[in-house]
């Protein structure tokens, strides 16, 4: 089978630990287990042959002329998958119940509930899973219960279903074939456990009962009405806005709070490129930004929860690279992360390399720093004094280390450069943490601290603005635009409609946006050590209209914000970047994109409320 699922093809479910992305044609393409960044059971968006599925739909084989439409119950992470054929209507719901400790479990619990609601209707069922990325056996043993176990190397896999069903093998694998009637449920519980070995044959609960069965979904709805009844979002994009939202919760690990950039791994930015990333990881700079976006609906805890881990990584003390912080960290704040490239995968559309890991952790990027000041500025409070010193200590550092080439924000792997942007986010670090140090009236260099704050101001407006191309650029050795820099007005670093920034805006909307779509920069013009190109960067597209937004230019901002909603998928979704057929592109779905959906909604809704519009 070669037959790819697309990207955006799929809605998520998770547990707040872990997710899996299940496809309109009722398959579960990628689960990873027992944390986001843990090996996959299922993972055929990357090979469909070798990554492995679990597929639940009405039997096509059987039934002519199947319309499928999928869609989240509102305002949760219910995904309902509706096949309508001439013979009936059915559904398969999909969820995980949220689990919100702080506590970590090795057991999680994919359902999938199937009814048809009219008429009559053949459903057929395939597990097939492949544990380890697709790289290791497994097992497979049938219980006296009727449910079966596949086994691999430290994970389970446990099927269990209803007595009215039975499973059968199809090698080391799982099927069945049933047939409901109008009013008629059945259910598929899948549970992985995790442990030296594996425990699930001995230790899995019993098989749910119907009754259990929808209690749980009751209660997964129940947990996600009551958690949205936090936010204070009253504007006009209600309901993208409470996706976007239930998106960033999904992709938290609730036992340490710390946001992941995305659920996937290792899908391209171009057909057939390499630029195939890893991104079940915790950037300092995508968490903090989606601490801003939190605050703003009024989400205090997720933004605390993370901002605890933030200064746990603080007061961990320097990395390898003798650097305070790290770009990035696994989601229990692990700093070691080793790049391997899975060459058994054939990847997206055959876009190898497949890459699991990201050696981009041992990067030198300078905006971290101002990321994370900004995020703990908006704390209500300062935190302990051992949080404050080791913060403090941080700037001290900062103050003599800030005048280097890094990588910069797009993680280019071309050689270091000074960046516009990561000098903007030293400003940053400076700017709020002489804010924090005033206002809670800690200790503090703060003559030191202004003074390297003023330096950067002076660098930045004499080194990075270009004359020639009347705007601000991407680095100090260039005239090329860079997208990064559409975040100056929101930090407070240029008034959004300050003459040198409306010319930097209209350089952007001259060579970086198409339509609503804008790129993050040339790589042509500013070579960035890869091959190939890549799509428009969706982050970038929504900061735009935030910035358009902020500049009084509503109309346009408008315009640019609801074209981009109609790039969405069917579920609200988006990947990283949309390519050039508008196909969805990248790892999805990104936590980048919908932070900046809900900024680009609450700026917007501002500026028309101030206008009378």
């Amino acid at each position: 089978m070669n037959d790819y699922p697309q990207i955006a093809d799929h809605g998520m479910v998770g547990d707040l630990q872990t997710a899996a992305l299940i496809s309109g044609t009722g398959a579960i393409d990628w689960w990873c287990t027992p944390r986001f960044d843990s090996p996959s059971i299922f993972a055929s968006l990357l090979d469909s042959e070798r990554g492995g599925f679990c597929r639940l739909a009405v039997d096509s084989g059987r039934v002519a002329g199947v319309t499928i439409r999928q869609l989240y119950l509102p305002d949760t992470a219910i995904l309902v998958t509706r096949f309508m054929a001439p013979g009936g209507v059915g559904e398969v719901a999909d969820f995980m119940e949220p689990n919100p400790s702080s506590i970590p479990t090795d057991r999680h619990r994919l359902v999938r509930v199937v009814r048809v609601v009219r008429g009559s209707l053949p459903f057929s069922f395939v597990c097939r899973p492949r544990f380890d990325y697709g790289r290791a056996p497994h097992t497979l043993t049938f219980l006296d219960d009727g449910s079966a176990l596949l086994r691999g190397p430290g994970t389970d896999l446990h099927v269990q279903v209803p007595p009215s069903l039975s499973l059968r093998p199809d090698g080391d694998d799982v099927t069945a074939d049933f047939v409901l009637q109008a009013g008629e449920t059945a259910f598929v519980v899948l549970t992985t456990e995790s442990g030296a070995g594996g425990s699930g044959g001995h230790h899995a609960a019993a098989p749910p009962t119907a009754d259990e069965v929808r209690a749980s979904i009751e209660s997964c709805r129940a947990f996600w009405h009551d958690w949205l009844r936090a936010s204070r979002y009253r504007g006009r994009w209600h309901d993208m806005v409470n996706r976007s939202v239930i998106t960033l919760k999904l992709l938290t690990y609730a036992p340490t709070g710390a946001p992941i950039a995305a659920a996937t791994m290792g899908l391209p930015e171009q057909i057939g490129g390499e630029r195939n990333w890893d991104y079940r990881y915790t950037w300092v700079r995508d968490a903090s930004l989606s601490v801003r976006a939190l605050i703003d609906l009024g989400f205090v805890e997720e933004a605390q929860a993370f901002r605890r881990w933030l200064r746990e990584r603080l007061e961990a003390g320097g990395t390898a690279s003798g650097e305070p912080l790290q770009i990035m960290y696994r989601i229990d704040g692990d700093p070691y992360l080793t790049e391997e490239v899975l060459d058994h995968l054939e990847g997206y559309q055959k876009s190898a390399p497949v890459r699991a890991g990201n050696a981009a952790a041992d990067q030198l990027q300078l905006d971290i720093y101002g990321e994370a000041a900004d995020a703990l500025a908006q704390a209500q409070e300062i935190g302990d004094i051992r949080g404050w010193r080791s913060f403090a200590g941080v700037l001290d550092w900062l103050a003599d280390a800030w005048d280097r080439p890094d990588e910069g924000i797009w993680e280019t792997r071309g050689g270091r450069q000074d960046f516009t942007y990561s000098r903007l986010m030293t400003w940053v670090a400076f700017d709020r943490g002489i804010r924090m140090a005033t206002t809670y009236s800690r200790p503090a260099d703060l003559v030191r601290w202004m003074a390297t704050r003023d330096a950067v101001f002076s660098q930045i407006v004499d080194r990075g603005w270009n004359p020639r191309r009347q705007a601000f650029v991407q680095h100090y050795a260039t005239d090329v635009l860079d997208a990064s820099l559409l975040l100056m007005p929101r930090v407070g670093f240029i008034s959004p409609r300050d003459p040198a920034w409306l010319s930097t805006l209209d350089a952007m909307d001259r060579e970086l946006v198409s339509d609503s779509l804008v790129y993050r920069y040339d790589p042509a013009a500013s070579p960035d050590g890869l091959r190939g190109c890549e799509g428009t960067f969706n982050l970038c597209s929504f900061l735009y209209v935030e910035a358009l937004a902020r500049a009084g230019r509503l109309q346009q901002a408008r315009y640019a914000f609801d074209k981009m909603l109609t790039y969405a998928n069917h579920v609200g979704l988006f990947a990283e970047e949309i390519g050039p057929s508008g196909e969805q592109l990248g790892n999805f779905p990104q936590a980048f994109t919908h932070l900046a959906i809900i900024a680009a909604a609450v700026a917007l809704d501002e500026q028309l409320d101030r206008a009378g519009r």
